[in-house]
């Protein structure tokens, strides 16, 4: 194996490489994966076995959206034999043990977020050379912070994307590493692709993301721009390859026999995901790559159902579902303590039209406490997502704290001589909110971000324009984030409440006496003969 044992001679750089290597955690799980992989007589890891180890298999990939690029099933066959080239050094045919600890390292090693992402760049343009597409994207030098340059197209962008998505897949199961599923649907990403496409600014300004064909357009992305892309709007994106680095070298000692790793892309069948979801896997995975902390996990729930249990667990609201307007939405959403993710699809034009006009759009919400009946904003933090057609994320600015205004009719007010908005808002103040849900759940108004401090700046949907937008609601969502607990503790207030107001509604008969005794007939018949003697019992 190649740790030595305290007897041994160890050199200053085994010592180096070792010490590296347990920073991150895994020194442990290397040399268990060591001395699983290496042949016994060289004491190194054989290359082919090293290939295998990180090779990714994928059967015959289809998606409903797009159509798959050419050579895509090549590009992924590559990717163990480029990671190998790319970051393992070779001596006397196989990998030392030192060559092995510093491979990973630089893999998974704590690095800027920057060299993060050319590790992943350089694994993805070696694949692409290898798999016979023209070479695009050019490095300086083998330096893990070097300038990258050159280009990426569309049709680029959306490969990429789909070979860190099934890294991340293959990296959330462990148990099915090696297993063939027969659906192999990938998701619909579109609106990632398009996000880089007008981050780069290449387009002109009659960019039409609804209609924008990727696989038909060689517009140039240039390498700067994409990385800065990654850099605001995916920065966990690189944790995707990170995390199937390590999965794999764990899964290597798991098993006796080495097999491929065939990803075992979700079961995309009705009794598994819903695809009338406004969250769907695509926009879910998406949002994942915009958070580090423990809320990452729970919408990596969502991206894979069988991670998690099942894609509707943390379901809390939907309007097609539970029916529409503020007080559906308040009886489902009230007594949750927890983070959520409000989704609002929406459209500008007639959606019963079909002269092309119609514009549909969706927008997120992700708000980090329960709602409250108050007239007044309030809330800690929060995040705002341009969800489809392009993919976007305004987290706080950091300037104001109008997170959240949530607002139900008052209870024993006759009359207001200044009312508030009843309704649901994100941004802004009141009266002149950046997102606002009307009570009825019909209508949402967007209005340029100069209203709005609280959140950071940029377009809620293409061409959103200076003036206030108000579109029709076609569904709304909400998803809560905070785990199966939060879950149980709603169900229980929702219980207590509802035994509460069968309470409240029983009425008891014993209470009322003969009429003839009631007070009510007295006034009644006082007032239809205020003159009528009536007789007093004494």
């Amino acid at each position: 194996m190649g740790a030595s044992s305290s007897t041994e001679q160890v050199s200053v750089e085994q010592r180096e490489a070792e010490s590296l290597a347990a920073s991150t955690g895994a020194l442990p799980m290397l040399q268990k994966a060591f001395a699983s992989l290496a042949d016994p007589q060289t004491n190194t890891i054989p290359l082919h076995s090293l290939q295998q180890c990180f090779s990714l298999t994928f059967e015959n990939p289809t998606s409903e959206a797009t159509a798959m690029p050419p050579n895509f099933e090549g590009l992924l066959s590559n990717v163990g034999s480029s990671m190998v080239g790319v970051f393992f050094v070779a001596e006397k045919g196989g990998v030392s043990w030192i060559e092995f600890l510093r491979g990973y390292v630089k893999c998974c090693g704590r690095t800027s977020a920057s060299a993060s992402f050319n590790t992943l760049f350089r694994v993805f343009a070696m694949a692409v050379v290898k798999a016979g597409l023209p070479e695009k994207l050019q490095f300086d030098s083998d330096d893990a912070d070097c300038k990258m340059s050159g280009f990426l197209v569309p049709a680029d962008a959306l490969m990429l994307l789909w070979l860190c998505y099934i890294m991340a897949w293959n990296s959330k199961d462990l148990e099915s590493f090696g297993g063939k599923g027969d659906h192999h649907g990938l998701p619909d990403l579109r609106h990632l692709v398009l996000s880089a496409v007008s981050w780069s600014g290449e387009v002109g300004s009659d960019f039409n993301p609804w209609d924008f064909d990727i696989l038909g357009t060689n517009v140039q992305l240039p390498a700067a721009k994409i990385l800065m892309w990654a850099l605001k709007t995916v920065p966990s994106l690189p944790d995707c390859f990170m995390q199937y680095v390590h999965g794999s070298i764990e899964k290597s000692f798991r098993s006796e026999k080495m097999q491929p790793s065939c990803s075992a892309v979700p079961d995309r069948s009705p009794g598994v995901e819903c695809h009338y979801n406004l969250l769907n896997q695509g926009r879910a995975w998406a949002i994942s790559l915009t958070l580090r902390s423990t809320l990452h996990g729970e919408m990596m729930k969502a991206c894979f159902p069988s991670y998690g249990g099942g894609t509707n667990e943390s379901l809390v609201y939907r309007s097609s579902l539970h029916g529409k307007g503020l007080n559906r939405f308040w009886s489902n959403v009230e007594g949750y303590n927890g983070p959520m993710l409000i989704l609002v699809a929406a459209s500008l034009g007639d959606v019963h039209d079909d002269n092309g006009n119609v514009r549909r759009w969706i927008l997120g919400i992700l708000t980090h406490q329960a709602f409250e009946n108050r007239d007044t904003f309030y809330g800690s933090s929060g995040s705002l997502y341009a969800l489809s057609p392009v993919f976007n994320v305004f987290p706080s600015s950091g300037k104001e704290k109008n997170f959240v205004y949530s607002h139900l009719h008052p209870k024993g007010r006759v009359y207001d001589p200044h009312p508030k908005p009843v309704g649901v808002a994100f941004g802004g103040s009141v009266g002149n909110e950046r997102i606002f849900i009307d009570e009825d759940f019909a209508k949402v108004t967007v209005r340029h971000h100069a209203a709005d401090k609280t959140y950071q700046p940029g377009s809620l949907f293409p061409n959103q324009g200076f003036l206030p937008v108000e579109a029709l609601i076609l569904d709304v969502e909400v998803w809560g984030l905070a785990g199966k607990t939060a879950k149980d503790v709603q169900t229980s207030y929702q219980k207590r409440e509802q035994l509460f107001t069968e309470q409240r509604r029983k009425v008891d008969l014993k209470t009322f006496g003969n009429w003839e005794d009631a007070p009510e007939k007295m006034m009644m018949d006082m007032v239809s003969d205020p003159h009528r003697v009536q007789r007093e019992d004494r």
